[in-house]
């Protein structure tokens, strides 16, 4: 059995079930006690019973527990218990939305404070905030990619795995445009051909892969693609933590020059222009995924098939109608003998 009711009101039931209904009881108990203890000065209580032949201690008894248990039930119904599941459906509409985050080492510079990758993820979440019906999806790529979190509308999924979101995700390095485009190709509808948006979050260092081909693809399949820049054209070096997170050096080349990671805008504007989408640099001021978001409501919406949820059933008014029935009971019932009649 689960109970549904939160806040300071769970505090309350549970303060009135825990310390107000033993509280009672020893109440009750104490007040018999108190009696017995004031019937003793007027003398035996054999005698006294003998006095009052009317009174019936076994129904005063039963009165008593009508009245505990019935506080007891009104109170468990005020907790709200749960049990069973009930099937609701719910019509929704909206897009279906991937978007896909540069993990590779480069996304550590920092040239956006506080990096790159951090900066990114902190934009998603902003855009995550503002959806509203829209199916959500998240891509991890470096030198491959691979589906983090499948398309759903389970927003705070989503959040939990976002957040494990790093550069030490995907073992092959360096970065390849081309394997997230293709990669949520694999996961949007064939049949559609509109409603699928991809928003690919890099700084756009892209060394492998045919991104540009990758993206008229998906274009063909109606797949429109906003890209978002992360960086500065002159560059920043790429630093290289130890296991308790301290910077120790920056990468170097074979060398021993420092690698500088430069942001590419060329490639992601052609990656975006090829699909009808926008390419966006992404600023100190976070409004990149704002803009997007404008842009992604203007478009047309979906309806989704009905979605079912299963919620859990309340059954509180079995409680409540219990305790009721009870303290009815207790009231109507008196603690005298019934009357015997003779012939």
């Amino acid at each position: 059995m689960y109970f549904g009711q939160t806040g300071i009101l769970a505090i309350i039931t549970k303060i009135l079930f825990y310390i107000g209904i033993p509280l009672f009881i020893a109440f009750i108990i104490w007040s018999n006690y108190n009696k017995k203890k004031v019937l003793k000065k007027f003398g035996q209580l054999e005698l006294i019973s003998k006095l009052m032949p009317s009174f019936s201690k076994r129904k005063r008894r039963i009165k008593e527990l009508l009245l505990i248990f019935g506080l007891a039930f009104i109170i468990i119904a005020l907790a709200r218990p749960q049990w069973g599941i009930r099937q609701q459906v719910f019509q929704m509409r909206g897009l279906d939305i991937f978007i896909a985050i540069d993990t590779s080492k480069s996304m550590d510079s920092q040239d956006i404070k506080p990096s790159r990758l951090i900066r990114a993820k902190e934009a998603i979440k902003t855009l995550l905030s503002k959806l509203k019906g829209d199916r959500i999806g998240l891509i991890a790529f470096a030198g491959s990619a691979f589906v983090q979190c499948p398309l759903t509308t389970d927003y705070n999924a989503f959040s939990i795995f976002l957040d494990i979101i790093n550069t030490n995700l995907i073992s092959d390095p360096g970065t390849n445009l081309e394997e997230p485009i293709r990669l949520a190709m694999k996961f949007f509808e064939k049949k559609e051909r509109k409603y699928k948006v991809l928003i690919l979050m890099t700084d756009g260092e892209s060394h492998e892969g045919k991104p540009i081909e990758a993206a008229k693809d998906a274009s063909n399949e109606g797949v429109v693609i906003y890209t978002v820049g992360f960086g500065s054209p002159s560059g920043a070096p790429i630093p290289v933590y130890d296991e308790n997170g301290k910077l120790v050096e920056y990468k170097k080349d074979r060398n021993g020059n420092i690698i500088t990671s430069k942001l590419d805008e060329e490639t992601l504007q052609k990656i975006a222009l090829e699909t009808g989408g926008a390419y966006f640099r992404a600023t100190t001021e976070a409004d990149e995924l704002d803009k997007i978001y404008d842009e992604i409501e203007k478009m047309e919406k979906k309806k989704y098939q009905a979605k079912l949820y299963l919620k859990r059933e309340d059954r509180y008014q079995y409680f409540l109608l219990i305790g009721i029935l009870l303290l009815s009971i207790e009231t109507v019932l008196t603690d005298r003998k019934r009357k015997v009649k003779t012939v």
